[in-house]
C-alpha cells in the first residue's frame, strides 16, 4: 500500500508564510510544497483540505499530564499500559505529534510516592511503544527538584532510560521562586494539610531545601552534561537565578516568573518556555508575568501544554490575532520549530521538503481551533 499522500486546497503554514496550495508526502516525508493545485498521481492518496491550514505537528517539551492517568484517584493506581494509551489518545487528537512526558521527581501523587509512580509510568510507555500501540512520539522530561532529599536516587533509576531527552532544575520551596511569597504556597497546598500541618510541612521543605539543593543542583547539571541532555531551569524570578542557571549550562528558561527574569534569559541567549493555558486563559492562574505579555515584549520562543494538551493550539491562534500580533508563521513556530531546536530533533517542526510529515489539519470556528486529522510520519493518527 502506497504511503505518499496529496493534500490540495490547503493554507500550509511555512515558517515564513501561509501559502494556499498541494503538499506532497512521500515514504513519510515532505516532499514538495506547489501553490497550484498540481497532479495528484495514482499512487497518491488525495485529501481535500476545503481551505483547512496545515501547520507541522506540534512538539510539548512540558506536560504533567501521564500522572493523571497512572494515579487518577488517591489510592488508585491504573494499569500502566492503558494510562499510557489513555494519556497518549488525548496528546495526539490535540495536535501533538512529539510530547515530552514530565515526570516529577519530588515529593508524592495523590498519596503515592513518587518511587512507587515512576517506573509504571515509564514502563508502560516503553511497553505500549514496543508494541506500536502509541500514536505519538513519547520522550521524557525529568523534572528534578533539588530539595528533595531523594531527588538523585529517583533520577540515577531512569536517567539513562533512551527516552530522557530534557532535565529541569526546579525549587518549589516555601519562600522560593514561584512561592517567594508564602502565603501563595499555603493557598496551593490547602487542600491536603491542615493550618497546622501546613507550618510543619513548610518547615520541613525550607529545611531540606537549606541541606540539599546547593549540592543537588549541581549533581543534576554535571549528570546532563555528561549524557548530552538538554538542561532547563525552572520558575526563575530574577536575573541572579537565570545567571545561576547560565552557570549550571541551563539552555531554556521554564516558566520566568517575571519580565525580568525573561529578559535577563533573552539577554542570555535562552531559549524562554512558558505554558499556553497562561495564554489561553488570559494570564498566570498563580498571579506569575503573562505569557501573551512576554510574547508581545518579543520574550517567549516556546509554548508547552503544561496541564491542558488542548491549550497548545488554541494558545497560537490567540497569540496570531492583532492584539499581540505575532503571525501564523511565528506563533506556530513556538510549538514546533522552536521546541524542535531546543531539544536537538532536526528532522521535524516545520513544513520543508525532507523533513518528517508530522501534520495536523484545523480549522477555525468561532474563533476556536477545531482539529479535523493528525498525521505522524505520514501515517494517519487521529
Amino acid at each position: 500500500m502506497s504511503t505518499d499522500l496529496i493534500f490540495s486546497n490547503a493554507r500550509i503554514v511555512t515558517p515564513g508564510a501561509v501559502v494556499t496550495g498541494t503538499l506532497r508526502v512521500e515514504d513519510g516525508r515532505i516532499a514538495a510544497i506547489d501553490e497550484s493545485r498540481g497532479e495528484e498521481g495514482a499512487s497518491a492518496t488525495s485529501e481535500d483540505a476545503e481551505g483547512d491550514y496545515l501547520i507541522p505537528g506540534m512538539i510539548d517539551l512540558h506536560t504533567d499530564h501521564l500522572e493523571r492517568h497512572v494515579a487518577p484517584r488517591p489510592g488508585v493506581m491504573w494499569n500502566n499500559v492503558s494510562a499510557a494509551m489513555a494519556h497518549d489518545a488525548q496528546v495526539a487528537t490535540a495536535g501533538i505529534t512529539t510530547v515530552f512526558d514530565s515526570l516529577s521527581l519530588m515529593g508524592e501523587h495523590k498519596g503515592a510516592p513518587r518511587g512507587d509512580l515512576l517506573r509504571p509510568m515509564v514502563d508502560g510507555l516503553e511497553s505500549a511503544r514496543r508494541q506500536d500501540m502509541l500514536r505519538a512520539d513519547h520522550f521524557l522530561h525529568l523534572r528534578c527538584e533539588v530539595g528533595d532529599p531523594h531527588v538523585l536516587d529517583y533520577l540515577s533509576v531512569l536517567v539513562d532510560d533512551p527516552a530522557v531527552r530534557l532535565l529541569s532544575i526546579m525549587d518549589h520551596t516555601p519562600g522560593q521562586r514561584q512561592y517567594a511569597q508564602v502565603e501563595k504556597w499555603r493557598q496551593a497546598n490547602r487542600h491536603r494539610y491542615s493550618e497546622a500541618e501546613l507550618d510543619v510541612v513548610m518547615q520541613q521543605r525550607q529545611a531540606s531545601q537549606e541541606a540539599h539543593a546547593d549540592r543537588h543542583r549541581h549533581a543534576i547539571a554535571e549528570l546532563a552534561a555528561g549524557r548530552g541532555l538538554a538542561l532547563a531551569s525552572h520558575d526563575d524570578e530574577t536575573p541572579a537565578h537565570v545567571d545561576e542557571a547560565v552557570s549550571l549550562g541551563v539552555s531554556i528558561s521554564e516558566f520566568p516568573t517575571t519580565a525580568d527574569a525573561a529578559q535577563a534569559a533573552r539577554s542570555h541567549g535562552l531559549s524562554i518556555l512558558m505554558g499556553a493555558p497562561n495564554v489561553v486563559r488570559g494570564g498566570s492562574h498563580s498571579g506569575n508575568v503573562g505569557a501573551a505579555d512576554l510574547a508581545a515584549a518579543g520574550l517567549l520562543d516556546i509554548l508547552a501544554s503544561d496541564y491542558v494538551p488542548i491549550s497548545m493550539l488554541h494558545a497560537v491562534c490567540l497569540l496570531a490575532e492583532a492584539s499581540v500580533g505575532l503571525g501564523l508563521p511565528a506563533a506556530v513556530a513556538l510549538v514546533s520549530a522552536n521546541p524542535a531546536k531546543a531539544a536537538g530533533l532536526d528532522d521535524r517542526g516545520r513544513i520543508e521538503p525532507g523533513l518528517r510529515a508530522d501534520l495536523v489539519r484545523f480549522r477555525l470556528i468561532d474563533g476556536v481551533p477545531h482539529i479535523r486529522a493528525v498525521w505522524r510520519a505520514g501515517k494517519r493518527v487521529a
